[in-house]
């Protein structure tokens, strides 16, 4: 490459980066002011950095095969900020794309129609619903992340307030709090927690990014009343799987201050197993008491419902290839499960699963038809699940993968599919990913009606991000999202 090639790729980098630090107070404003989240290819523009905008246009030209830079994208999103945009969600990359087919132009007109709904319907007042009270019962892994996710979307139109988690331990407060805070401030998978963390002990709070999260020490839930610290009309989610069934989870609903609970685990007897974007539709105002089901059910489930819907599944077995979790030994010691008592970090563990029994449970149609096995392997998260599928039309690898990654792009399932098509990927590359599940493409084994499929998911962020999901559907906050799915 001559110097002179060399020079102006380096100063195209640095306008886009320029414009990049320009659009971030446009996002946050759109964000803050109009209720409107930003978007690019179903990822996040909120609070992001300049590298991690830039890297995600980069990213349509992986799934779209067309180039978009931030200098696409840029007038799009200065444009919104004139057109008094009611609240939605507003994939900016599919509209930038849009735009850039049709030759350019005029970007507010093209606004104007493209997000019509939504134009001049800001509500100055800001009445758009009263905050719902969030509780977390238990806080370990799940408890933890569903806290950073929910002060991360505070504000925004969310309405969702996290006011208090429920904890184990009455001895010395002031050291019980900074643990806690600390255990949320750092975290050896996730990284640094986004914002600043400071604890009261008097008030016994922590507060996070300006959420005030009340602490409060319960060994059951009876002996807690909520409205003793002004919190209504709650959602409670439990974290501690200690209960399953609506006996054991009904005490939460014998508080005083609670309206309905939510089990992260899967539910038992009458339960529903709820799994955001496939069967969320039955939940009622009438359900006191759901279940959010498993990871590994939430990650396979919209997987094998576009497959059942387009190519018809016969029958089936899953394998998930699963990351040890706290339930497993450090090293060899007794356990009432088998083999989980032997050294999580050192061996891979054949055990069992219920997800592939537990699907029906979100799909009807695939009663009897899936068998599962889980294999238990020395890494702290993300996991993978291999579909092997039996098909009642013959496909073959490329269509099969053509209409998975369309599925990812352009359908109601956008947020519980994603679609990588990498020769490198790796576990650790799908940390932090807020899909149910993402199929990795170069794996896929298609002849006809005999299909393997593998995918990645993020066993803790991408599972609490469709329990959140749930939370939003349960207090009645839901998004317009623009543009319309076409599929």
């Amino acid at each position: 490459m001559t110097q002179q090639p060399s020079d102006t790729v380096f100063q195209e980098w640095h306008d886009n980066q320029a414009l990049a630090e320009q659009l971030i107070p446009m996002i946050g404003r759109l964000y803050r002011h109009n209720n409107v989240v930003t978007t690019l290819y179903g990822r996040s523009l909120f609070n992001r950095s300049v590298i991690r905008i830039l890297k995600d246009h980069r990213y349509v030209r992986k799934v779209e095969g067309t180039e978009l830079s931030v200098q696409d994208t840029f007038p799009l999103v200065q444009a919104m900020g004139e057109l008094n945009l009611g609240p939605a969600h507003v994939d900016v990359g599919k509209l930038g794309v849009a735009f850039k087919k049709q030759g350019g132009g005029d970007a507010v007109a093209f606004l104007r129609e493209e997000l019509a709904e939504i134009v001049d319907k800001h509500d100055a007042s800001g009445n758009n619903g009263e905050p719902k009270d969030v509780v977390l019962y238990g806080f370990g892994r799940i408890g933890r992340i569903l806290a950073r996710v929910l002060v991360e979307k505070a504000g925004g139109g969310n309405l969702l307030r996290l006011s208090a988690i429920v904890v184990r331990g009455r001895g010395d407060i002031a050291k019980d709090l900074e643990k806690r805070a600390s255990l949320l401030r750092r975290d050896s998978v996730h990284g640094p927690f986004n914002g600043t963390i400071s604890i009261d002990v008097e008030a016994r709070t922590i507060t996070a990014n300006g959420n005030v999260i009340q602490v409060i020490y319960a060994d059951s839930p009876t002996e807690v009343d909520y409205t003793a610290y002004g919190i209504d009309n709650a959602v409670v989610v439990d974290n501690t799987g200690i209960w399953r069934d609506e006996a054991g989870l009904g005490q939460h609903l014998a508080c005083k201050g609670v309206a309905k609970a939510l089990l992260t685990a899967p539910g038992k007897g009458d339960i529903k197993n709820i799994v955001f974007g496939i069967n969320h539709d039955a939940i009622t105002e009438e359900d006191r008491i759901l279940s959010a089901a498993s990871c590994t059910t939430n990650a396979i489930v919209p997987v094998l419902k576009v497959l059942n819907d387009e190519f018809g599944v016969e029958h089936g077995h899953v394998e998930t290839v699963h990351s040890y979790t706290n339930d497993q030994n450090l090293i060899d010691n007794y356990h009432k499960g088998d083999r989980r008592g032997r050294s999580a970090p050192l061996n891979m563990v054949l055990t069992e699963t219920g997800a592939a029994k537990a699907v029906a449970k979100a799909l009807p149609e695939f009663a009897g038809k899936l068998t599962g096995n889980a294999i238990r392997v020395p890494t702290p998260n993300v996991s993978m699940a291999i579909l092997n599928l039996r098909l009642e039309k013959d496909t073959d690898a490329e269509a099969l993968n053509d209409f998975l990654r369309r599925m990812s792009l352009d359908s109601p399932f956008q947020k519980q599919i994603d679609y990588v098509d990498s020769p490198e990927v790796v576990s650790t590359d799908f940390v932090g990913n807020r899909h149910a599940g993402i199929v990795d493409a170069k794996a896929t084994i298609a002849n006809g009606k005999n299909a393997v499929l593998y995918v990645w998911y993020d066993n803790e962020f991408g599972y609490s991000c469709q329990v959140v999901r749930i939370l939003q559907h349960m207090s009645n906050v839901h998004f317009l999202k623009l543009p319309r799915a076409s599929a």
